[in-house]
């Protein structure tokens, strides 16, 4: 059965227990002050901030203020880039230099995308030493002093370089700055009118707070220039909400449906040893017990964020902060994001009587083998789909769409991209089929 988009009322305690989160890791965590948003289904179902938006000024934060978000701009960089390829105006595969000849490097698109280019981390120079960030013009000329520390797709390797370079691509491809299309094409058909480029008020004030005492010193306000595609944007926790619904299920305005699932596919994994946090293209992974939240962190100058969802219970939660450290900014995004998910569990929807499969169909469907496994054919909701109920591991459904005559192909699930083809007797009744090449019979059978 599939899932029904029913929106259902959280329970009682739900608003509480996130208050309880951030306003413990607000006065745990000594930090000036923290915003939060959740929501479910498209809607924000709650909002709160707490603390000081300008510790100086004694300006409390509200829902509404803006807060620097640094690297979740890369997952709004990295849909601009997926735009492009859909209209077939690049490849994940194309090499850098057939969009930048300029570039000393030459890692795919893709590579950029999910931290496996191998490219420094930074954009070459002391620039956050000297808080002074090239201009497109000037980054272009200093490529040539960028190193490749890694050989490309050997280990994840965290670049803002690559970024800014993908902000690149997207300027030579579009013919469009970075930060207007990304503006036109993204943010605005997604209503998303508190992410900007640059603060606009309310805005809180970045601080670090000192380890040792209860001050809190004011972080100067850093232009990104070449670096903006990177983590140049400012937005609020409600804002960040709808860029949640927007990973969890997209708009067909901004982005095909499929497309952002290719998106939250994984690609590359930074914790090769119990495999908690890994990347799809732009998109962090973050598994959490048994399930996937799809979102990414952000990290500036006197700024914390974190944005992630859970599509399948298309829920999310967002939290700013305005302190660069003190607090694991993920950890506590994640906190409230499984709060929210765990709140809004999914519904099944009501089964109904549904469509008879082809006469095509007659025959195939039922129970077969293959390798001495049963597999188990089906018409679900006007698909062919099939199933290995006793598989090892849980290989899930494969879904098929028919391209010929007695061919179809799997569109979704197991050995996706695959053929399946049905051969029939001389009186027309399917006795074989062949799934990936591999004979599928009504009995089990030795190879050859």
């Amino acid at each position: 059965m599939r899932w029904a988009p029913l929106r259902l009322p959280a329970p009682e305690s739900f608003h509480g227990e996130l208050s309880r989160i951030v306003r413990d890791a607000q006065a745990v965590n000594r930090l000036p002050s923290v915003s939060a948003a959740a929501v479910h289904d498209g809607e924000v179902v709650w909002q709160e901030a707490v603390g000081l938006a300008d510790t100086e000024a004694g300006e409390e934060a509200t829902p509404d203020h803006q807060y620097r978000i640094a690297s979740i701009t890369k997952t709004i960089t990295a849909v601009g880039i997926l735009q492009l390829r859909d209209e077939g105006k690049l490849g994940l595969d194309d090499r850098l230099t057939r969009h930048v000849p300029e570039a000393a490097h030459d890692p795919t698109i893709r590579g950029l995308l999910s931290h496996l280019s191998g490219i420094q981390r930074e954009i070459p120079g002391e620039v956050w030493e000297t808080l002074e960030m090239p201009t497109r013009e000037e980054l272009l000329s200093r490529l040539a002093e960028a190193e490749q520390v890694l050989a490309p797709a050997a280990y994840w390797h965290y670049s803002n370089l690559a970024f800014a370079l993908l902000g690149e691509v997207l300027a030579r491809v579009s013919g469009d700055a970075p930060e207007r299309y990304l503006t036109d094409r993204v943010l605005a058909p997604l209503d998303m009118t508190r992410t900007t480029w640059t603060a606009e008020l309310p805005a809180a004030t970045g601080y670090l707070v000192d380890p040792y005492a209860d001050l809190a010193r004011r972080e100067p306000v850093i232009e990104g220039r070449a670096f903006a595609p990177a983590g140049e944007l400012w937005s609020t926790a409600p804002d960040l909400c709808h860029w949640a619904a927007f990973i969890a299920g997209a708009s067909p305005e901004v982005l095909r449906r499929e497309t952002v699932e290719e998106m939250r596919v994984f690609q590359s994994m930074l914790d090769l040893t119990q495999w908690r946090l890994g990347y799809g293209l732009g998109f962090a992974l973050y598994r959490v017990e048994d399930r996937i939240f799809a979102g990414h962190d952000g990290a500036h100058a006197g700024f914390l964020a974190h944005v992630s969802c859970l599509p399948e219970t298309k829920t999310g939660a967002a939290v700013v902060t305005n302190s660069g450290a003190g607090v694991t900014i993920s950890a506590l995004g994640i906190q409230l994001s499984k709060a929210v998910a765990d709140a809004f569990p999914p519904v099944k929807e009501e089964w109904r009587p549904g469509e008879a499969a082809s006469p095509e169909l007659e025959g195939v469907l039922g129970r077969w083998w293959s390798e001495g496994h049963e597999v188990v054919f089906s018409f679900r909701s006007g698909k062919l789909e099939s199933v290995f109920p006793e598989a090892r591991l849980d290989l899930g459904r494969s879904v098929y769409e028919r391209e010929a005559e007695d061919v179809y192909r799997v569109v979704h699930g197991y050995e996706r991209g695959e053929l399946l083809r049905i051969v029939r007797d001389g009186s027309g009744t399917p006795v074989k089929l062949y799934f990936a090449t591999y004979p599928v019979t009504r009995t089990p059978e030795t190879f050859g």
